[in-house]
């Protein structure tokens, strides 16, 4: 467990993406037009994680008007594009501008709350991939940011220092109790802390897709054995963010609502 300076230990709670048709009946009136979705959103929950970021390099254009039809205190999430985690070439560096120039109305009107790198399962711990890691935490040395690493070879102290010293947020993750991925943990190395919620299912989890893999609603006591760790990453941290990725037909909302409710 790391420590930080204590903080006031604000907790925003919310969603990974916001725009799936299928949450209509859940958050979005039936029939609701998809350029709507954002707002109605923002109406109930006070931060989101933008996702299409990973697939299509953000366009300041397109952030402005999310920033234009949400109130001033809401707050994105940004998740890195591809290139910069996934598809890593030797042009980083004019991807690092891009995609830095892309979230630009974010970041200059205070709405950025995080830019979140998740790695995938194969980004392992190598002095290779190390250096890629400190190399994106230096590019972004003045914005906010999360590490999401989906094996628990990085769960160790050497890492938590890095990512203390480069101002970076280790992403704790609920994941299937499955070898060798991450374990639950409340880990703080910045002052900002981050949970993700991604589901436990176990069936699907390496042979599912982007739908099926996170196809999973946690129960009320699922959720209740997350309360401790939530509570002692708010004490050490200014920032908390916590992020239900199980979005498949409104299961992330329904369970954000709940924590929402029970941390109320």
């Amino acid at each position: 467990m790391q420590q930080s300076e204590p903080g006031p230990g604000r907790l925003l709670i919310g969603t990974s993406g916001y725009s799936y048709s299928d949450w209509e009946g859940a958050l979005y009136p039936p029939g609701t037009p998809k350029e709507r979705y954002l707002e109605l959103y923002a109406v109930e929950f006070p931060v989101v994680e933008l996702n299409f970021s990973y697939y299509t390099m953000p366009q300041s254009r397109t952030l402005e008007r999310m920033v234009s039809v949400t109130p001033g205190s809401f707050l994105f999430s940004v998740k890195a594009h591809q290139s910069l985690t996934h598809t890593i070439g030797e042009d980083l560096p004019d991807a690092v501008q891009r995609f830095r120039q892309g979230i630009l109305p974010l970041s200059e009107s205070g709405r950025l709350a995080a830019v979140l790198f998740q790695f995938p399962y194969r980004f392992h711990y190598t002095p290779e991939a190390r250096r890629h890691l400190q190399l994106l935490c230096e590019a972004f040395a003045d914005l906010p940011k999360a590490v999401e690493f989906r094996s628990a070879e990085w769960q160790r102290e050497s890492v938590y220092e890095g990512l203390r010293r480069w101002n970076t947020a280790f992403v704790n993750v609920d994941a299937p109790a499955l070898p060798r991925l991450p374990r639950p943990a409340d880990t703080a190395t910045s002052e900002l802390g981050y949970v993700r919620f991604h589901g436990r299912n176990r069936a699907n989890w390496w042979q599912g897709d982007n739908v099926s893999r996170y196809d999973y609603l946690y129960s009320p006591e699922e959720l209740e054995g997350w309360l401790p760790r939530i509570e002692r990453l708010l004490a050490r941290v200014r920032l908390a963010l916590v992020i239900f990725n199980n979005h498949s037909e409104g299961k992330a909302v329904i369970n954000a609502r709940q924590l929402m409710r029970r941390l109320a």
